[in-house]
């Protein structure tokens, strides 16, 4: 099964910007803090926020650095 995997901090704008976008799309993901799990962004190779990744059996399938939404909506697309 494809999910949405976002890494981020509370205080990040470009962050907060992403999750909006998800949430006008009524896309459901999961939030992450890489800094309060590192071993999850180590496991993904994340290394800033933020950081959406489209994974499927724990595999890598697509990753989106920063707030690019043409991206995000090809992340979304690929769901």
């Amino acid at each position: 099964m494809k999910k949405i995997l976002k890494f981020e901090k509370e205080d990040c704008n470009p962050c907060v910007m992403v999750s909006e976008y998800f949430k006008t799309q009524n896309v459901v993901f999961d939030a992450i803090n890489p800094f309060n799990n590192p071993e999850v962004a180590m496991k993904y190779r994340v290394r800033s926020v933020p950081t959406t990744l489209l994974v499927e059996d724990d595999q890598e399938l697509m990753r989106v650095i920063g707030f690019q939404p043409a991206e995000l909506k090809s992340l979304i697309e690929s769901l």
